[in-house]
C-alpha cells in the first residue's frame, strides 16, 4: 500500500513521456517538444499534469483518432488501396483460365487428329517396306 504513490507517478511518467514522444512536434503546443520531455522526466508529477494540460495537442487537432467502426479512412492508407480480388470472384482471371482452356483443348484435339492420321497411314504401309527401308545395307528405294 505504501508503494502505490511511487507506482502512479511512474505509470503517469511513463504514459506523458510515451504520449509526447509520439505526438507531431507540429501540433505540441506552448513549448517545443524536446522540453516537455526534459519537463517530464525532471519535474515528474508537475511536468506530467503539464503536459496533459497545456501541452498536449487539443482532442480535434489529434489526426490519428479515428472512430471505429468508420467510413474515414484519412490518414489510414492501406485502406485506401483497392483489395485484391479471389481468383474466383475476378471476371477477367477466369475468362483467361476460359481462353487457355480452349487453346489447351483446340491443341489436343489437333494433336489427336495428327496421331490418328499417323497410326492410318503406319496401318496402309505394307510390313515388308518398312522392314526394308529401316535396314542399314538396303539399297536407296528407286523412284
Amino acid at each position: 500500500m505504501r508503494y502505490l504513490p511511487y507506482l502512479l507517478e511512474l505509470a503517469l511518467l511513463v504514459y506523458c513521456l510515451i504520449d509526447c514522444i509520439q505526438t507531431d512536434s507540429a501540433l505540441v503546443r506552448n513549448l517545443p517538444k524536446p522540453l516537455w520531455i526534459l519537463l517530464i522526466v525532471v519535474v515528474p508529477i508537475v511536468g506530467a499534469i503539464a503536459w496533459l494540460v497545456a501541452g498536449r495537442p487539443e482532442r480535434s487537432a489529434r489526426t490519428r483518432h479515428v472512430p471505429w467502426p468508420s467510413t474515414a479512412t484519412a490518414g489510414f492508407p492501406e485502406y485506401e488501396r483497392p483489395r485484391p480480388v479471389a481468383p474466383d470472384d475476378d471476371p477477367e482471371f477466369l475468362a483467361s483460365v476460359r481462353r487457355s482452356d480452349d487453346k489447351h483443348e483446340r491443341m489436343l484435339r489437333d494433336w489427336e487428329a495428327d496421331l490418328r492420321a499417323r497410326e492410318r497411314r503406319f496401318d496402309d504401309t505394307p510390313p515388308d517396306a518398312d522392314a526394308d527401308r529401316d535396314h542399314p545395307d538396303a539399297p536407296p528405294a528407286r523412284p
